[in-house]
């Protein structure tokens, strides 16, 4: 008796057989708690829902019925539990509750006050979900309680199929009511987590921009002024004094203007805007303390958020492997496959990179995941070194 054809294969139990193994006796763990677990349940839904109704006509009705939804989620969440350690059933955590606020970095944000809690917590349908599974897991429970307690002294030898059968009802009715409700909502969790991982970024580009004018380029300004400012004074009085500090300013105003040029090519460097990623890379490569070899093959160009982030994941690439690698030789290769923008970084040098090195690959790894990338590292010890990077590919002048 087995139910198993409607589970995902990573999911299903091994084949039943009349030993008693560790997955039956975990079957049967599962299924001799599941009437004390559905009794409280039960009667904590049927508690929540009749006074959250009964005081509906009162201010705190409907908060009340909101706390009793959020505690249900608690439900769902300790039911989940119990099916992966018992059942072996992997099933992803709903989103957070929408609608009470936003995410920023790794804080929640209240953005829409008690009104808009109460509106979210009243439509949650993963609550509502979880209050219908408590609902039919009573009587539900109680069949499985009984025949599996009777069978540990009457069924003996074919226990183990009766167990796997009632197991396998009951991974169907997890996974149909306490998973996520569709793909959208995983998504939307994984939208939610990308949109902190943008605006710490955003934030952290713009506090580098800020220090690098008032370290440079003002700084520079500043002495620029005084030093003008003590050439006017001495202009009249010691004519060649005046001079040399003119000179000086001179070379002075050549140094703030390539610190700002350097500043906007770190924003965004005009051979990209106007010559594209081909053209780019190669002034990149060209900076690159090895030798490095480029090859774009594209026959159009993508929109230009994604070229941008294409040339600054080249950028770092680039650097880490001046800084770190050791490698004689280097090479870039850009291409397009259906609409995947694919970018490729390989070194000859010592390898041995990490995600987690101190050398910058985990921001790009959250950067490109931010916009729906992916990125790999391969980079044995002894090397060589071996990034790829994928972008979503969208069309130039795309939103």
């Amino acid at each position: 008796m087995t139910v198993s054809s409607d589970l995902p294969d990573d999911d299903r139990p091994p084949p039943v057989r009349l030993a008693y193994d560790r997955h039956t006796w975990k079957e049967i763990a599962h299924l001799l708690a599941n009437l004390p677990l559905a009794l409280a349940g039960f009667v904590y839904v049927v508690v929540m829902i009749s006074t959250g109704v009964g005081l509906s006509v009162t201010v705190i009705g409907l908060p009340w019925l909101v706390c009793g939804l959020t505690g249900a989620r608690l439900f769902g969440r300790m039911e989940r539990a119990r099916a992966r350690a018992l059942l072996g059933v992997r099933i992803d955590e709903p989103s957070p509750l929408r609608g009470y606020g936003r995410a920023r970095g790794r804080e929640r944000v209240r953005t829409r006050g008690f009104l808009g809690w109460v509106w979210a917590g009243l439509k949650d349908p993963v609550a509502w979900r979880t209050v219908l599974y408590e609902f039919i897991r009573l009587p539900w429970g109680v069949l499985t309680f009984c025949v599996t307690l009777v069978g540990l002294f009457v069924l003996w030898p074919g226990l183990p199929y009766v167990v796997r059968g009632l197991a396998n009802a009951d991974r169907v009715m997890v996974r149909g009511l306490l998973s996520p409700s569709d793909e959208l909502e995983r998504r939307i969790s994984e939208l939610e987590s990308d949109r902190g991982v943008v605006v710490d970024t955003a934030a952290a580009d713009l506090r580098r921009i800020e220090r690098d004018l008032h370290d440079g380029a003002q700084a520079r300004l500043v002495a620029l002024a005084m030093g003008l400012g003590l050439a006017k004074e001495k202009l009249t009085e010691d004519p060649e004094a005046a001079a040399e500090m003119v000179d000086e300013a001179h070379g002075e105003v050549k140094l703030a203007l390539q610190e700002l040029r350097d500043l906007a090519r770190g924003i965004h460097p005009a051979v990209l805007t106007d010559r594209g990623l081909d053209a780019a890379l190669s002034a990149i490569a060209s900076r690159c303390t090895v030798p490095v070899t480029v090859t774009v093959g594209l026959d159009e160009r993508p929109a230009e958020a994604i070229e941008g982030i294409a040339y600054f994941t080249v950028s770092e690439l680039l650097q880490n492997v001046s800084k770190h690698s050791a490698a004689r030789t280097a090479s870039v290769d850009v291409w397009r496959t259906d609409d995947r923008l694919l970018i490729q970084v390989q070194d000859d040098g010592q390898g041995g990179a990490r995600l987690d090195g101190g050398t910058g690959m985990s921001g790009l790894s959250e950067r490109l995941g931010a916009v729906d990338g992916l990125f790999v590292l391969d980079s044995p010890a002894g090397g060589p070194t071996v990034v790829t990077a994928e972008l979503p590919w969208r069309q130039r002048g795309q939103a």
